[in-house]
């Protein structure tokens, strides 16, 4: 275990705390890996959420049980989409399984997720894609790391030769939201080399952290979206704010993850 780990005991027990949430999430990934491979069929809405239920099932069984034992007294986020502050204290805020929608149409885009939050900032996160086999960590002051290596966001300082990135409105968001989606995706098609949208967001912020791509930006979203991505972001190195440059809190309407050379770039172009 490395000097920086062995500073206090809180930062001990929060860095055997992350390996454990990466065993946890490593676990719900191969149960889900196990259901992956043909596409699921529904012909109605109700149909579309049993069949998502069914696979948050799947990881909640192994996760709920293994996290709740790790922090006996923490709060746990019953919905994945919620978002705003928590509670003061300790809370475990979980996507079973981020890009569901993908997992039930054949999509490789999709992950497992547990992040510790204490005093409504992240502390720890853990995101596995289980179909890579690949598990992204980070620890508060301790950094970001794939598989054990070190991340570091991308070096890039000009949005003109950079790769961005959103991910679309959900389907009941509300008309607002959708549309300044649409204006800033075409604002970033004028000002950076290459724009791509999809969903879910942690991957991309996946990517931020890795220095695959140069930015994030997102329009609302769920804690259980960006908390994961902004750990990893902050701890590469990267930039987090609101779209307008603001410091960002699970309140804030936009969210932005960026390289810093790029990020003021990044404001200016959504704050058109």
């Amino acid at each position: 275990m490395s000097e920086t780990l062995q500073v206090t005991d809180v930062a001990v027990s929060d860095a055997d705390l992350l390996h454990e949430t990466a065993v946890a999430v490593r676990a719900a990934g191969a149960a889900l890996r196990e259901r992956f491979g043909e596409v699921v069929r529904y012909e109605t809405r109700e149909e579309l959420m049993r069949a998502l239920a069914a696979n948050d099932d799947t990881a909640l069984d192994i996760l709920r049980p293994r996290l709740t034992r790790l922090r006996p007294d923490a709060g746990w986020v019953e919905d994945e989409l919620d978002g705003g502050a928590l509670p003061p204290g300790e809370w475990w805020v979980v996507d079973p399984v981020e890009g569901n929608v993908n997992h039930l149409h054949a999509l490789p885009e999709w992950a497992v997720t547990a992040t510790l939050v204490r005093e409504n900032q992240p502390v720890l996160t853990a995101v596995h894609l289980p179909l890579t086999g690949e598990t992204y960590t980070a620890l508060t002051g301790a950094g970001a790391r794939l598989d054990g290596r070190p991340l570091h966001v991308s070096r890039t300082a000009d949005l003109g030769l950079g790769i961005v990135a959103t991910s679309q409105a959900r389907p009941d968001e509300d008309e607002e939201v959708v549309r300044r989606v649409g204006s800033s995706i075409t604002a970033m098609l004028f000002d950076a080399l290459v724009v791509r949208t999809a969903v879910p967001a942690t991957l991309h912020l996946l990517n931020v952290a890795a220095g695959r791509i140069d930015a994030f930006w997102q329009f609302a979203g769920a804690r259980a979206d960006l908390l994961p991505g902004a750990l990893l972001v902050t701890e590469a190195g990267g930039r987090i704010s609101d779209a307008e440059g603001r410091p960002w809190t699970p309140r804030s309407e936009s969210f932005l993850a960026a390289a810093p050379g790029v990020h003021a770039e990044a404001v200016a172009t959504l704050s058109r």
